[in-house]
């Protein structure tokens, strides 16, 4: 079984995690309500997406 050598410092290791941290999601507008929305997903204010109503206004 491999086992280090040397104790890892403080510097490796959070070079190591660098790249772990979360990011924001990107977001996009919706081209009916220009509210801010997640990109390929039907509007969560409108109900459209890609122009065509997929939701009517009475489930929203």
């Amino acid at each position: 079984m491999a086992v280090p050598k040397k104790k890892t410092s403080k510097s490796k290791k959070n070079m190591r995690r660098a790249h772990d941290a979360i990011s924001a999601p990107g977001m996009s507008v919706c081209s009916q309500c220009q509210e801010t929305k997640l990109p390929h997903r039907v509007c969560p204010h409108c109900g459209t997406y890609k122009g065509k109503e997929i939701i009517s206004n009475d489930e929203v």
